[in-house]
């Protein structure tokens, strides 16, 4: 189990994506799923350094990797307000850009990429679970 705790401030993600790279390459994951990982968790944890506490609190982020052979299991946790992504609707990208509505972006870029994405707020944490499936040609 990897693990890694950011602030909610957005300075910080470069450390979010060499955390990512360095699981890749110690796991063995391809750099063309770890750039997916990259994508999608990064987006995530974004999401909730700039809305999980209020503006001009400080908070923090989990994060948590793990993988087995053909799969890898981020889990990303907060002590923010309660959010369940899985519950937004589907981001409309037929719209051009200019009638589409603000947000939603980020979750519609996280489920197409992810595998497998479920929520759960226990223990006043909000607990997001993304899962890749990945190939054995995609190991290195």
């Amino acid at each position: 189990m990897y693990h890694l705790t950011l602030p909610n401030d957005i300075e910080t993600i470069s450390q979010l994506n060499e955390f990512i790279d360095g699981f890749c390459e110690e796991t063995g994951i391809s750099k063309d799923v770890c750039m997916s990982l990259n994508l999608a968790i990064e987006e995530a944890v974004v999401n909730v350094m700039n809305y999980a506490y209020p503006m001009g609190t400080v908070g923090y982020v989990d994060i948590e990797a793990e993988a087995d052979k053909k799969v890898v299991t981020f889990v990303i946790s907060d002590t923010g307000q309660p959010f369940d992504p899985t519950k937004e609707a589907d981001a409309d990208i037929t719209l051009p850009a200019e009638k589409r509505p603000v947000g939603g972006l980020g979750i519609h870029l996280v489920r197409h990429i992810m595998d497998s994405i479920s929520y759960e707020y226990a223990d006043h944490r909000n607990i997001l679970t993304l899962r890749k499936i990945f190939n054995k040609q995609e190991v290195l």
